[in-house]
């Protein structure tokens, strides 16, 4: 039995106490459940994670453990112990002296069994000793420092194991010269000797500017050499983008207190306009240009036109980039262009994001600007114009092969014939879908109403998830899982698919992250091209009216659709019902992301948003088998499979009428029978 109720899970020693005591009362007492077949666990958390709040979690255990043990007479205790270590991930030895050290303490307090790897477990007595007091300052909250020196020691166990000797010839790169080191740790993303690095090249140059300015700008130039050459991908640059801040972090304090400044390659304002919350492309972009020593200056999502002009002044940047991702923001985009021409902007303007085109830019947007406005249709072309935009002797050319594309384009535009004419509305109306609503009965839901589904479980929702889009959102184009074994970019894709199973392993685990959603089922008839929504079977009172679009081109063979065809007519009299519904896999995503961000960690900051919108997109698909088998019941008998749901091989739609205030990771829809 998990210390878990309807309020939560147990994190305190008093929570863990408390349910554990109500259920041994209800087992016991009141089912007559002999106790001694009764195993607790009262939830191990990790600890050393960098929060405040997580200090205490394996100290709550050790003495709920002699609660449990005291209070609750016979029942047994276990846990999973690797979850006390998670926070060093990677350094195997450090984990295996936690779980010595944690144990340890939990057996004296009668703990009787523990979930771990037995032949990785060290012998307490065998920790080294300066090992073993800094962990039990951390197990044993014993120093409010206590992370921080452990943190500071943990790089020296890294290559030791349990019952195994040191592998010298996996760490020869240590020998090298300093300058060689930092190039080898940019380029491998590695951040374990960063800081002790940096100090040495710190002391052995004259100004500590100088170690940014040389061999940590020589590391990422040989990362964005690499990166353009197509030998490293996204995800490792983004990781060489975390190496570098922390490097940074290290030297900002010597540097300001020297007064120094720094050049860069300029300064860039990025934003998703207004209207639109999507950032995850954008984000990437700002790591990738951060990597190539420009700087950034992100406003976020949901930025009006007049707060991107006015810090763009303020901040005298070079280039302003805008993001977007839904059809509204093109039009956005187009108002900020036409902005910065009449208040007299002198600067390239840059454009990018999902619905974004070379051909929208050159036709709508390009023509309201009398400066450069480039489409960057990915990441890794941001860099090459951004440099050629800032370069005296570049410009010019770059300049002048844009204006002719972008001619080239507009002139095909203008000349590109219609697919098919258009009609008037009247004609497209007679041409609706042509249903047979007397000889159909429109399926009334099972369980008609408002469902709500607060903290629903991400272990579900991953049984869910299509992650092809999640490689494209880190810029490794291909099919899942046929991608993890793609010749060039498997193995990355690999380590990429990896790290996010693991995050979302500390998602159900920690609860870094919440899933929430509601569905709801109406009565509903259609007039006309809208569609009424009831309050109540009765029909006598209209909640709301949805306006539908109706296509309005030539369909000599087809019809001309609009959704409210697929809603019985009020005249036919026959009882019809429309659903909707809302969720979100990313409750807790943006603070998370900003811790990440303020650590440096960017990579990990966009691995959670990814995986916060494909839990989104999951719970979507959930719920909507959910409706169907369920909650409507018209498909009761259902059997697909992930795929076939991803193929969309069920019965019914759910179109969605756009993502309005919605975050990107929350998805809004409509969701019918039909």
């Amino acid at each position: 039995m998990m210390a878990f109720d309807e309020v939560g899970q147990a994190e305190t020693r008093e929570r863990k106490l408390e349910i554990c005591t109500n259920a041994y009362r209800i087992l016991v007492d009141e089912v007559g459940f002999p106790p001694e077949d009764i195993i607790f666990d009262p939830n191990i958390f990790a600890v050393a994670t960098g929060i405040e709040e997580h200090n205490n979690y394996a100290v709550d255990f050790i003495e709920a453990v002699a609660d449990i043990k005291r209070d609750l007479p016979h029942a047994m205790i276990s846990g999973g112990v690797s979850n006390v270590s998670f926070s060093f991930r990677g350094n195997n030895y450090v984990r295996e002296a936690i779980h010595a050290v944690f144990l340890y303490h939990c057996f004296k307090n009668g703990m009787d069994m523990g979930i771990v790897n037995a032949g990785q477990l060290e012998i307490y007595d065998n920790v080294p000793d300066k090992l073993r007091e800094a962990v039990e300052d951390v197990v044993l909250n014993r120093r409010d420092d206590g992370t921080e020196r452990l943190l500071d020691i943990a790089a020296e166990y890294a290559n030791k194991g349990v019952g195994k000797e040191d592998d010298a010839s996996a760490l020869e790169w240590r020998t090298w010269p300093v300058e060689k080191r930092l190039e080898h740790a940019l380029v491998k993303g590695i951040t374990e000797f960063i800081v002790e690095d940096t100090e040495e090249a710190r002391v052995n140059a004259s100004k500590p500017l100088e170690v940014i300015e040389g061999p940590l700008m020589d590391g990422m130039n040989v990362v964005g050499d690499l990166f353009g050459e197509g030998k490293m991908f996204l995800p490792q640059v983004v990781k060489s983008a975390r190496v570098m801040k922390q490097a940074v972090a290290h030297l900002e304090p010597y540097i300001n207190a020297s007064k120094q400044a720094g050049s860069s390659n300029g300064k860039i304002l990025l934003a998703t306009v207004k209207g639109d919350v999507h950032d995850i492309g954008k984000n990437i972009v700002g790591v990738v240009l951060q990597c190539n020593n420009y700087e950034i200056i992100d406003l976020g999502v949901m930025v009006p036109c007049e707060k991107i002009l006015k810090v763009a002044k303020e901040e005298n940047v070079d280039i302003i980039g805008l993001s977007g991702l839904i059809t509204p923001s093109l039009d956005e985009m187009v108002h900020v262009a036409k902005e910065m021409e009449r208040q007299g902007f002198e600067l390239p303007l840059l454009i990018g994001g999902a619905t974004t085109s070379k051909a929208h830019t050159a036709v709508k947007i390009e023509q309201n600007y009398s400066e450069p406005v480039v489409y960057v249709n990915n990441a890794s072309r941001a860099v090459g114009v951004c440099t050629s935009l800032l370069s005296n002797e570049l410009k010019p050319a770059f300049v002048e092969k844009l204006d002719i594309d972008y001619e080239r384009v507009r002139d095909q535009h203008n000349r590109k014939k219609p697919r098919t004419k258009p009609v008037t509305l009247e004609k497209a109306r007679e041409n609706k879908v042509d249903i047979d609503w007397e000889n159909y009965t429109p399926p009334k839901p099972a369980k008609p109403g408002v469902h709500v589904f607060e903290n629903f479980d991400v272990a579900t929702l991953r049984n869910y998830i299509d992650w092809t889009p999640f490689f494209m959102t880190w810029s490794l184009v291909g099919k899942y899982p046929a991608i993890l074994e793609h010749e060039e970019v498997g193995e990355e894709a690999k380590r990429l698919y990896k790290d996010a199973n693991d995050l979302l392993d500390r998602v159900e685990r920690e609860g870094l992250l919440k899933a929430a959603g509601m569905c709801a089922l109406f009565p509903a008839a259609s007039v006309g091209d809208d569609i009424e929504v009831y309050t109540d079977e009765t029909r006598s009172e209209v909640r709301t009216v949805l306006h539908n679009l109706r296509q309005q081109t030539e369909k000599p063979k087809g019809f001309n659709y609009c959704l409210s065809d697929y809603i019985a007519p009020k005249e036919s009299g026959k009882q019809d019902w429309i659903g909707a519904f809302a969720v979100t896999g990313g409750i807790g995503e943006r603070e998370h992301a900003d811790e990440y961000k303020a650590q440096g960690d960017d990579y990990n900051a966009i691995m959670i948003q990814a995986v916060a919108d494909r839990l989104a997109e999951a719970f979507a698909e959930y719920l909507h088998e959910k409706v169907r088998k369920e909650i409507w019941g018209y498909s009761a008998d259902e059997a697909l499979s992930n795929d076939d749901l991803i193929r969309e091989k069920y019965q019914g739609i759910r179109p969605a009428p756009g993502y309005q205030r919605a975050r990107s990771t929350q998805k809004k829809a409509l969701c019918g029978k039909c």
